[in-house]
């Protein structure tokens, strides 16, 4: 979400956000703090789906959306099966592709599984790469990626809880379930942790 509303503050472009309702309760919650109305719901999530029905799914309804929009740019986020089907989706339309976290690798293909084979595969169909750190940019660098395509951004969950932190959020707002904290001398400690993948000694 911290994409499309940035974007759109800037005006630096006609930013139309496109959701495929990937993680819908999530997204909702995301979507709602940086009060971001997605200009299209494609709400392609069905119970129970696989990986490759997802795939098809997502990538008929992002080429459906592009040829509806005649988009300049395509800009996708992160390394979610939506990531690699949308850009996919645009390669085929011939509509160049902005990745942000870009560069991000275990180099171990299934893990996380399928996020860095997302990863990798979104890499080589992207035409610019938003990298979060110099350690991504160089792991794009070391691909064979050309370096003008490469720009290191900084880090979007960073930048999006600085700006929930100079905004006032409460810890209502922020916290898991409506949970807030018992007194004033309660000490929050945020981390992110992608998938199963890093429980136990792999969050280590």
């Amino acid at each position: 979400p911290r994409v499309p509303f940035g974007l759109k503050v800037m005006r630096l472009a006609l930013a139309i956000v496109v959701a495929t309702a990937q993680h819908r309760s999530l997204l909702d919650q995301a979507l709602g703090m940086f009060d971001i109305r997605p200009d299209v719901d494609l709400d392609l999530m069905v119970p129970n789906q696989s990986l490759s029905s997802l795939t098809s799914r997502v990538l008929l309804g992002a080429s459906q959306a592009l040829a509806d929009l005649r988009s300049d740019l395509v800009i996708v986020q992160g390394d979610t099966t939506t990531v690699f089907a949308a850009a996919l989706a645009a390669f085929y339309a011939n509509v160049p592709v902005g990745h942000v976290e870009a560069g991000l690798r275990t180099k171990i293909l299934r893990q996380p599984f399928p996020e860095e084979a997302n990863r990798r595969l979104t890499s080589v169909l992207a035409t610019l790469h938003f990298a979060p750190t110099v350690w991504a940019r160089d792991q794009l660098l070391a691909e064979g990626v050309a370096t003008e395509s490469v720009v290191v951004t900084g880090n979007t969950v960073v930048d999006a809880l600085q700006w929930i932190q100079a905004r006032g959020a409460s810890m209502r707002t922020c916290g898991s379930a409506g949970k807030t904290p018992a007194g004033p001398m309660f000490i929050f400690a945020f981390c992110t942790t992608s998938r199963l993948f890093h429980l136990g000694a792999g969050v280590l």
